[in-house]
């Protein structure tokens, strides 16, 4: 019998390490030894007690990088000792949606680390069918990262954005971020609105793509400079802002594609007569699929995709409870952070 540590979010505001029985695998299951873990917002509105419909205690954790430790006696496609990933959405496979390949939006869909225990433990067991092997040449920082960009990237496809499609990403925290570079790297000509300068000046240095700023007088005549002086054909809401939300029909081209990403838990309204005489196509974007994490592992095992445009801070797994509400949960300079295992 082998113990393991695990970190355990009891209640609102309290973490507390605890140990438990390393566990064994069932005939679909695999064990992954955890190397990193992403640090995610929910992680943080769980452990302050406002993240919803999420029950305690939890082991919080779902951008997960690991080693497979051992399979189960049906698993064939799996080996131990091979580096791989978590698909942390758990879906039931019997509904309209999982029937129809949008596992990521499964009616019954149980998300490891929200619903079900998850990463912030030395060991942690998955469903075969959620484990993605990974190349050796990405590094186990940029694996952590790759779930918070596949995101990105299933909104990105349910834009269906093609080389030389103008595109403006609306907002450019992790998920925005993320938008943007997988659209660069689809070939799109895009455009990153936000409100900080800091942001702006990081976006244009790092993804060498051209800003602007929707709270200026002359913003929709900076967009359509920006385009040649075009509206965007697609748009991608990554702020979860009514007010944003709201007006991206009024910044869609004529037979152009909405798509929001963040989540705003009231209603979102528009001129009829402006979505119409467009014939916008409006969509909502969750989670990912098998198709999008696949993308983007071979984005960054490519070298297009940098996990550098988001990381800022690491953590150790064996202290991290000591420092949580400090340097994460109040830490006004975290964008993204990694915690490391031993």
């Amino acid at each position: 019998m082998i113990i393991m540590k695990t970190l355990v979010c009891t209640e609102p505001k309290n973490l507390e390490y605890v140990t438990r029985v390393k566990p064994e695998p069932k005939s679909n299951e695999v064990v992954l030894k955890v190397k990193a873990v992403g640090i995610c917002g929910t992680d943080i509105h769980a452990w302050a007690g406002v993240q919803p419909f999420f029950e305690y205690p939890r082991v919080l954790g779902h951008e997960i990088f690991g080693v497979i430790d051992s399979v189960g006696s049906n698993v064939t496609n799996l080996q131990k000792d091979q580096r791989a990933i978590v698909m942390p959405y758990v879906s039931c496979g019997k509904c309209d949606a999982c029937l129809n390949g949008k596992t990521n939006c499964c009616e019954n869909i149980s998300v490891i680390g929200v619903h079900q225990d998850g990463g912030f433990s030395e060991f942690l067991t998955v469903p075969a069918d959620n484990i993605l092997p990974v190349d050796d040449n990405v590094s186990a920082d940029a694996a952590a990262f790759i779930e918070p960009f596949s995101i990105s990237a299933h909104a990105v496809r349910r834009a269906n954005i093609k080389p030389g499609h103008n595109v403006l990403v609306v907002g450019s925290g992790p998920i925005g971020l993320g938008a943007a570079a997988v659209a660069k790297a689809n070939g799109g000509n895009v455009v990153v609105a936000d409100i900080s300068k800091e942001r702006q000046a990081f976006i244009e240095d790092k993804l060498e793509l051209k800003t602007v700023n929707p709270m200026d007088d002359n913003f929709e005549e900076s967009l359509r400079n920006a385009f040649g002086g075009r509206l965007p054909l697609k748009v991608l809401d990554a702020t979860g802002n009514m007010h944003s939300m709201n007006n991206a029909v009024n910044l869609i081209s004529h037979g152009g594609d909405i798509v929001f990403i963040g989540l705003h838990k009231g209603d979102v309204t528009f001129k009829d007569t402006e979505f119409h005489k467009k014939e916008t196509t409006m969509m909502g974007s969750r989670n990912a699929t098998k198709e999008d994490f696949q993308h983007v592992i071979n984005l960054m095992s490519q070298g297009i995709l940098s996990y550098k445009l988001m990381l800022t801070h690491k953590f150790k797994f064996d202290t991290l409870a000591n420092v949580y509400e400090e340097e994460v949960v109040n830490n006004k300079n975290l964008f993204k952070g990694i915690i490391e295992f031993s």
